[in-house]
């Protein structure tokens, strides 16, 4: 007879890659059931997606049928999202939403908008909720690249977030006159970005994009004073000039005690990697699926 401890027992041989431990250590193991040799189980990740996904459940799948009287083995993969902890309790979390990535550019015009739309689109399709503030609050381009024109309005007490493809989506475009320039100073930027966090009706997120203004400015910082921020994904390109500021924004991201995440680097031929041109090597790379890179300014898809 088969029994409880020994298949987790075999299980325990099957590691997570992405985390690098055994499902059991990781308590991935869930609803464990086993009737006359036939055993079933969910496998429930902290992610979602991921390469990892169907490697993980074939390993668990085959690991216990080699054991003696299983029969059948019925293994189901789900995921559910945990906020991630920071050592800052101060910071209030925002309600409805779960984690805070922030992706951000030493300088302008490196493709960072479009880093934030098709990390939201990637995340969307492999299954999490996903919402966006366009925090480049005087070049609010997000809505230009989702293919989307709203006006915004309110539950009665909070602001209800436009979406597309599934992304829930605020935006000072939104606000504004197509042309019309925003001519705020520091203390305005701030209030607003507190708005798009606190007052809007975000609906069970799991991961919250940020679009950052380029530079190490007034917005950077109001977000990383008032809000927990899971990290930060920096983007640039192979010109020695935007490297420079690169390495400032990581700089600053790390003083602020935002954690940075990765670097994606618009490639050119003859181009270096980040760590070759000077960057840190712990933040010089970020995999991307080019699958996913569909998605961003229309002009650049013709």
């Amino acid at each position: 007879m088969v029994s409880e401890a020994a298949v987790l027992d075999a299980l325990r041989g099957v590691r997570d890659p992405d985390l690098q431990r055994d499902l059991v250590a990781l308590k991935f193991v869930k609803d464990l059931r086993i009737d006359d040799g036939r055993v079933s189980f969910s496998i429930e990740r902290a992610m979602p997606g991921g390469a990892a996904r169907e490697a993980i459940s074939e390993a668990a799948r085959a690991a216990v049928a080699r054991l003696p009287g299983v029969s059948s083995v019925d293994v189901t993969m789900t995921f559910v999202v945990r906020p991630v902890m920071g050592s800052d309790f101060t910071k209030q979390p925002v309600p409805g939403v779960k984690n805070i990535i922030a992706v951000g550019a030493g300088k302008g015009g490196v493709g960072k908008t479009t880093v934030s739309v098709n990390l939201a689109i990637a995340l969307s399709q492999a299954g999490a909720r996903v919402g966006m503030i366009d925090g480049d609050i005087y070049g609010p381009n997000v809505p230009i690249m989702l293919g989307i024109t709203a006006q915004l309005h309110t539950d009665g007490k909070r602001i209800v977030p436009a979406e597309q493809y599934g992304i829930q989506l605020v935006s000072m475009a939104f606000l504004t006159q197509d042309d019309s320039p925003v001519i705020w100073r520091g203390p305005m930027l701030h209030g607003i970005i507190q708005q798009f966090f606190r007052e809007v009706a975000w609906d069970n997120v799991d991961y919250l994009i940020v679009d950052l203004p380029p530079g190490t400015g007034d917005v950077a910082l109001s977000l990383s004073q008032s809000v927990p921020v899971a990290g930060a994904v920096l983007v640039t390109t192979p010109q020695g000039v935007a490297l420079a500021d690169t390495r400032r924004a990581i700089r600053m991201y790390e003083k602020l005690n935002v954690p940075p995440l990765g670097l994606r680097q618009g490639r050119r031929r003859g181009a270096r990697d980040g760590h070759e041109r000077g960057l840190p090597r712990e933040h010089s790379h970020l995999r991307t699926d080019p699958d996913r890179w569909r998605h961003g300014d229309p002009d650049l898809r013709r």
